[in-house]
């Protein structure tokens, strides 16, 4: 699909959206939309954000007659009023088609079995892999959430071959199949991660320790959900289906459009949402347009693996850190494992800064790689902080997304 497809269909939704949602109606009053004709018409139009959706609970992003609304979904609401997103049945069909794509990009086909980890409910991530899957023709183990013990039977017994998980539960379930010693009755060979950023560390380790290829889903619940992108077999990127939404990518602080190939802000439009449309939401998750075409022949342009979200930004001494700069840096650190736990204090007027990180090296070489990890984050970041490994298994392990930095300061 080219940029003027994208133009039109944009404006096509345009023409009528102040008709049928009384959000946008009510936000750009102001504004005519008939004279947005071009993209720099469009890129002036203001942006919404997540406390304009909040502000519009419970169904004030209805765009459609309530006889058209077939399913509502929800953010989790953990950091605030929660974002309620009405779905027709077109929503419906056109998100389990997205995430069929996903699943065929992945190599996964109607001969497997794919093994469902996150939550149903209200939380989009259960439904939406498992609509997908069945859309493709494979066969669905609906387990949800919790209970390692039934997950890992049900994967011996019923030889599940696609896992679909939050990168810290594949984790957690990797760890409990070695330490069980199950390995040779798990039958997986592709897993399918999203809902969290995750580093080259901890993929490679649940690559390795699951024996599966992963793929990283990328998605958000106000824009249908997880299936809007997934990496492909080259890794180079997350191909978005440019056909469903378009995508920018902007400076954070000044809202202005950047270059392919720089880091921003994801901005997404829906081009063909109907149960609550957006136009040009800020996700605050953090990436780059990988310019050019893909090794691997997929027509669909790509983003980069995510790198963190705006608002995970913590400031010590001054200094603005995102997860992605300590994933980055445990990663790089040889002797260090992939899980990791930030904690930052504010102590007799000062801030301190502890990283807690695992490791399978004895107590003497333990002192070593912890002055290693104060050097790279002092060099790399400018910051002196407190390093400190600890053994295998002793940070905490999370069955949905893991909360690795703890700010006790306020």
């Amino acid at each position: 699909m080219t940029n003027d497809d994208q133009l039109r269909m944009i404006l096509v939704g345009l023409s009528d959206l102040k008709e049928r949602s009384p959000f946008y109606r009510e936000k750009y009053r102001d504004l005519d939309l008939s004279a947005v004709k071009t993209w720099e018409d469009f890129r002036k139009l203001p942006m919404t954000d997540k406390h304009e959706l909040r502000d519009a609970y419970p169904l004030g992003l209805q765009a459609v007659p309530e006889k058209d609304v077939v399913r509502i979904h929800s953010s989790s609401g953990t950091t605030g009023t929660p974002v309620i997103i009405p779905y027709t049945k077109r929503d419906v069909d056109d998100w389990s088609e997205m995430f069929e794509r996903c699943y065929r990009m992945a190599g996964v086909t109607d001969m497997d079995r794919v093994h469902v980890t996150p939550g149903y409910g209200l939380w989009t991530a259960g439904v939406g892999f498992q609509a997908g899957a069945e859309r493709l023709g494979a066969m669905v183990i609906p387990m949800g959430p919790g209970n390692t013990d039934k997950q890992i039977r049900m994967m011996q017994d019923l030889r599940s071959t696609v896992l679909c998980a939050t990168s810290s539960y594949a984790l957690l379930l990797a760890e409990e199949i070695e330490k069980r010693g199950v390995k040779e009755s798990i039958h997986l060979r592709r897993a399918l991660i999203g809902s969290e950023r995750w580093g080259d560390k901890m993929r490679k380790r649940i690559a390795s320790e699951l024996g599966v290829k992963l793929y990283d889903i990328y998605g958000l619940t106000e824009i249908y959900g997880p299936g809007v992108g997934i990496s492909c077999d080259c890794d180079s990127g997350i191909h978005y289906w440019s056909d469903f939404i378009y995508l920018e990518i902007i400076d954070p602080k000044t809202g202005k459009n950047v270059p392919d190939g720089e880091t921003g802000e994801i901005v997404i439009t829906t081009l063909r949402k109907q149960g609550a449309p957006l136009i040009r939401y800020r996700t605050h998750d953090l990436s780059r347009i990988i310019p050019g075409r893909c090794e691997c022949g997929s027509e669909f342009p790509r983003i980069a693996t995510l790198i963190g979200r705006t608002d995970d930004m913590v400031k010590v001494k001054g200094v603005n850190i995102f997860p992605g700069q300590i994933d980055e840096i445990i990663s790089e650190a040889e002797g260090a494992s992939s899980e990791y736990q930030v904690m930052i204090d504010h102590l007799n007027g000062r801030d301190i800064m502890t990283v807690f990180f695992e490791t399978k090296l004895p107590a003497g070489e333990k002192e070593k790689l912890e002055g290693a990890v104060c050097d790279m984050f002092k060099s790399r970041v400018g910051l002196t902080i407190v390093a400190k490994a600890v053994p295998m298994g002793d940070l905490p392990r999370s069955e949905k997304k893991s909360n690795r930095i703890f700010d006790n300061r306020y």
